[in-house]
């Protein structure tokens, strides 16, 4: 069976304090795992110096473990000068960073709310999997563990539902913040994608989806992380809104027009 090769893109945004246990959990568990091979690239969305240097050290201290154990995994850190959203991170990671030899592009949220095990863990199964698409799924169920304000969960089961009733993507959870594709499957949709902010979950399924592409949710451990900015009663409105915009911009547009 050949060996996965994964590039994933870890956007951050001020998260000096989060990313380095991040990032430290994410490189003892690859130091265990041989396959498949992962280049991380941590793209830094214009956070400000201190919390850059803080980033920085971060990245080199991991990158230094793998190394110092002989772990065919790499890490890299690539900065933009300003903050434009996690979207437009993970587009300029996957154009910017990627392995050219990476078979699947992924990205996963570096505040920790899925452990860095849980990254693991799923990317093994890449090489068995049929599937183009393969998403972690906060579904509390036997054996996993999802911990959630009520808010949180109340919030995002009503926009679920009503992010499938305008794109029938047949996804329980869209907006999970640890996702894989096959690196072929983005190649031939990243000219298209344009949202910069936590859209772009929503706009990669459905581009991908309606280009024939098979996908499988895979429930993970998931421990939300405060610090939340949602304006309770203002943002829910305004991310309706957003969604019924990249629903209508997508109707517009041919699946197979750029």
């Amino acid at each position: 069976m050949s060996v996965a090769r994964v590039t994933t893109v870890m956007p951050t945004f001020n998260e000096g304090g989060r990313l380095g246990a991040f990032l430290e959990d994410w490189a003892t568990a690859a130091c265990v795992h041989a396959s498949p091979v992962v280049t991380a690239v941590i793209v830094d969305d214009g956070s400000n110096p201190q919390e850059e240097a803080s980033q920085r050290a971060a990245v080199n201290a991991a990158a230094a473990r793998l190394q110092d154990a002989g772990a065919p995994h790499r890490m890299a850190y690539l900065r933009t000068e300003r903050n434009q959203g996690k979207g437009a991170s993970i587009r300029w990671g996957w154009s910017h960073g990627a392995d050219p030899a990476s078979t699947w592009w992924s990205f996963i949220d570096a505040d920790g709310a899925v452990p860095a095990a849980e990254f693991w863990r799923v990317a093994s199964m890449l090489c068995s999997t049929r599937a183009d698409i393969v998403c972690g799924s906060r579904v509390l169920m036997a054996g996993r563990s999802v911990s959630r304000s009520l808010f949180r969960h109340l919030q995002g089961r009503a926009f679920a539902t009503f992010v499938e009733s305008l794109f029938h993507l047949g996804f329980y959870d869209t907006q999970c913040g640890m996702k894989f594709f096959r690196s072929s499957a983005v190649r031939s949709v990243l000219p298209k994608l344009q949202e910069d902010r936590w859209l772009l979950d929503i706009e990669i399924l459905a581009l991908l989806t309606r280009a024939g592409a098979s996908a499988v949710e895979v429930p993970i451990d998931c421990h939300e992380r405060g610090g939340s900015s949602l304006v309770f009663g203002i943002d829910p409105i305004r991310m309706l809104v957003r969604v019924a915009r990249l629903h209508r911009r997508l109707r517009e547009r041919p699946a197979g027009r750029a």
